[in-house]
């Protein structure tokens, strides 16, 4: 597959964009431009990285897709378009790919982006050295060797990546994987720096040490506070980027944001829970509602270090059938969230939610069995079930947890215990098992049933409740070969609708206010992945 005709249109834009942008007028549309190119906009909590390697969350992941670029970039509508990859090419079996890096990518501080780059990124994350919270993304990649790399059998010099080189990269897969170029998208496969992370090793993430091949360059980083991106001149597109200054502030309080923002200090922020349609008929050119390829879920602890009365199945389904998901989505969130009761959300492409008797019942029926599971399991009046959830902090994530704390408590007599923290802390809490019940949500990596499944196996790095279905394993093992995945996905998914290791609630809407002077945001994208550098600021 060749991109040479895009890059020929990218190449005739370049040309017309001097002296467009040096009238003051978009280059394509013609708009006026402001003379203030910036873009701000809230995060909700500190990064727990920015390194390309080591990111673990979305919020990290938007940081890393202005300050870095890979291989391949998503258009506005979620296509696969060219990046530091011009091109690229795949044999005949599906088991080797070949892409041609532009000779004119450089690094921030003027030296080539090589294939070399991507070589010595993607073995640094399969490096079981590293512990790259998403080490397991590589092995989802089908590289040859890569388990045995990440088990640390193997040097990492023996990972199926290649520089032919340097403007040649060849990746070699165990197996086909017809949506492998989509996948090398994704931050982890991001080139790093060698020669800056070997000169400043943790710090190499710092402003002043950073080096990267972005549209941006980080100018300002303020733990808890802000993280600052500036304009990278060495950027192969900077000609045809507009936005000058990126800025995300980190604002814990969802409802200071919106007045931060109605105040004009803030371009984008998310809408409160249950906001929504009053900032829309106030604001229907700002306040947005997209479908977002994400779950939200809660994770049950299935370890001895978990909550006994939780390892009995009939607890859980108890639990995930009390819930009125019509209840949360239409009068706590209130913001186009759609019900869940998979994990793998309704809108990937090809995807059948598979069939599950309960989903079809009215929420008095499922409340009916709930109770019944309950008593069956030995909890009622006479002994009542209590659990502990956690959470990290946000006045959304607490709306959520009350409302459906609430239902357990009316419903079945369990009393739910709340505790919120940092971000940060929830997560290795919640790596550590240390929980009983715990907030989760997950967004498409990808858009392929599979990256949700693949959360669910017994190894996964993301396996956070620790869910083991040897069943469930070779399902999946059997999509990977399959010429038609979607029974053995849909088989997968039916199991996690049986077992209960986690108690989805709703799919995610992206709900956030945004500035009607900020123009380029992709709506169309269902995961949505955005690039500042495709944004401008019309004037008033």
């Amino acid at each position: 597959m060749a991109f040479r005709t895009m890059m020929l249109a990218g190449s005739m834009l370049a040309l017309m964009a001097g002296s467009a942008l040096a009238a003051g007028t978009h280059p394509v549309t013609g708009e006026p431009l402001a003379d203030n190119q910036s873009f701000t906009y809230r995060v909700l909590d500190e990064f727990p990285s920015i390194d390309p390697g080591l990111i673990q969350d979305v919020s990290g992941s938007d940081v890393a897709r202005n300050l870095f670029e890979g291989l391949l970039n998503q258009d506005s509508e979620g296509n696969i378009v060219p990046g530091v990859a011009e091109s690229y090419d795949v044999s005949d079996d599906g088991l080797t790919y070949t892409f041609h890096l532009r000779n004119n990518a450089k690094w921030s501080d003027g030296k080539p982006v090589t294939a070399g780059d991507f070589v010595y990124a993607w073995r640094r994350v399969a490096d079981p050295a590293t512990a790259s919270e998403y080490q397991w993304y590589m092995g989802l990649m089908a590289l040859v060797n890569v388990d045995e790399v990440m088990a640390g059998d193997l040097p990492t010099d023996q990972l199926g990546v290649v520089a032919l080189d340097d403007h040649t990269l060849e990746v070699h897969l165990n197996e086909a994987l017809p949506y492998f170029a989509q996948m090398v998208a994704h931050t982890t496969t991001y080139p790093v720096p060698a020669w800056a992370i070997e000169e400043w090793g943790d710090a190499w993430a710092q402003p002043g040490h950073m080096v990267s091949n972005g549209a941006y360059v980080l100018s300002e980083r303020v733990p808890q506070e802000k993280i600052v991106m500036t304009r990278n001149a060495e950027y192969w597109d900077n000609d045809n980027t507009i936005i000058d200054t990126v800025t995300a502030l980190i604002i814990n309080d969802e409802n200071a944001a919106l007045t931060r923002y109605l105040a004009g200090e803030l371009d984008r922020t998310d809408i409160p829970a249950g906001q929504y349609p009053s900032l829309h008929e106030q604001y229907p050119d700002q306040a947005t509602s997209v479908p977002n390829l994400c779950t939200y879920y809660f994770n049950v602890n299935l370890t001895d270090s978990g909550n006994p009365a939780l390892q009995d199945v009939r607890v859980r389904e108890a639990l995930a059938l009390a819930v009125d998901r019509d209840v949360l989505v239409n009068n706590v969130l209130a913001g186009g969230q759609v019900p869940a009761f998979s994990l793998t959300h309704w809108a990937i492409a090809g995807w059948q939610v598979p069939e599950a008797d309960y989903v079809g019942w009215t929420q008095a029926e499922r409340d009916a069995r709930a109770q019944e599971l309950m008593a069956e399991a030995g909890y009622g009046a006479d002994n009542p079930l209590s659990v502990e959830f956690i959470y990290n902090t946000s006045e959304s994530h607490q709306s959520i947890a009350v409302a459906v704390g609430q239902m357990w408590k009316q419903k079945l007599g369990v009393t739910m215990t709340l505790s919120n923290m940092e971000w940060e802390t929830f997560l290795d809490q919640r790596a550590n098992m240390d929980y009983e019940l715990a907030r989760a949500g997950w967004c498409a990596d990808y858009n392929e049933p599979s990256s949700f499944l693949d959360i669910m196996q017994s190894q996964s790095g993301y396996n956070d409740s620790k869910y083991n279905s040897p069943e469930y394993d070779a399902l999946l093992a059997d999509a990977r070969t399959a010429e038609d995945p979607m029974p053995d996905y849909e088989a997968a998914e039916a199991l996690l609708m049986r077992d209960f290791p986690v108690i989805p609630l709703y799919f995610y809407a992206e709900v956030f206010m945004l500035n009607d002077d900020i123009k380029g945001w992709p709506y169309d994208n269902a995961q949505q992945n955005w690039y500042a550098r495709d944004f401008y600021r019309v004037a008033d």
